[in-house]
């Protein structure tokens, strides 16, 4: 028999949160979620955990998410330890035959299967790929002078739609594939807004180390449309790291993906928070933007 407890605030709180969440429930039944994961959060166990536990209930209530992993920090670990020395051409990398060996066995390897053991602690049933997995990201080279750096020019998508029907959770590592079967090394979210573009997804999450996109008086800016976005950029307030990461919103939202969503993955469960409540997380992107939530 179930012990009964006292009844709190907090019980009331947890009920009342659960009810008002309904609608946003049946809103996402269904709706495929990308998700970039990266950033600090890949690097603590607990905020591991807590990610993970986030993606299982998404997974339950009838969302279909797509993870889309980086893993800088523990390629540049390795590549220290291996003596492996980088150039860098306009402030990137260039990845040779020995540097893309390492980038594959990190980001395919022990980056990829720790999220994939995360999410399957947690209850919820993971695969780890690589876009070179089923043919699934075919590239062509971003910059010769990077070498072995690809931009995604095809997304196959008929082996995410299988692990949708039989219930699994797909967590990516951000590799291509080249015409003459060279492997390409991806930007994290270049990879997932390509993906998210190819799956014309309902939403892409952007997780960061940042609150979300900020304007002229360093506020955090919740809603923002594509002319929006191009504004901010032409008066320099869009600048450094948010450049690439609010073009690959654009570039999704001209491939098809319904909104992207620029968020700190360091807030607890901020996922959850965005997709399931009125008060959302970060900066959303999207053609038409209301004046209110909700983010339908």
């Amino acid at each position: 028999m179930k012990k009964q407890r006292p009844m709190t605030q907090d019980w009331f709180t947890t009920a009342r949160t659960l009810s008002e969440a309904l609608p946003y429930l049946q809103r996402y039944s269904g709706a495929i979620v990308v998700i970039k994961f990266g950033g600090h959060a890949m690097g603590d166990a607990e905020e591991m955990a807590s990610f993970a536990r986030d993606v299982v209930l998404m997974r339950q209530v009838g969302v279909n998410p797509v993870i889309v992993h980086g893993g800088g920090p523990m390629i540049n670990e390795m590549l220290q330890k291996l003596d492996i020395r980088s150039e860098f051409v306009r402030g990137k990398r260039v990845t040779d035959a020995a540097t893309m060996n390492v980038v594959e066995m990190v980001l395919s390897g022990s980056v990829n299967k720790r999220i994939v053991q995360a999410i399957q602690l947690e209850g919820g049933k993971a695969v780890g790929l690589s876009g070179k997995d089923g043919g699934m990201v075919t590239c062509e080279a971003d910059d010769p002078e990077l070498g072995l750096v690809g931009r995604p020019a095809a997304i196959n998508t008929e082996l995410l739609h299988h692990l949708f029907t039989g219930g699994f959770i797909p967590v990516i590592a951000p590799l291509g594939m080249g015409l003459e079967g060279e492997t390409f090394n991806i930007n994290g979210d270049t990879a997932a807004g390509a993906i998210a573009g190819a799956l014309k997804a309902d939403r892409l999450l952007l997780l960061t180390d940042v609150s979300g996109v900020k304007d002229e008086n360093g506020d955090v800016v919740t809603q923002l449309s594509p002319a929006h976005v191009r504004d901010l950029t032409e008066k320099g307030v869009i600048a450094g790291g948010m450049i690439p990461k609010t073009q690959t919103a654009l570039d999704a939202i001209a491939g098809g993906v319904r909104a992207v969503v620029i968020l700190d993955g360091r807030a607890p469960n901020a996922c959850l928070l965005e997709l399931f409540t009125d008060h959302g997380a970060g900066s959303i992107i999207r053609d038409t933007v209301p004046l209110v939530k909700p983010q339908g």
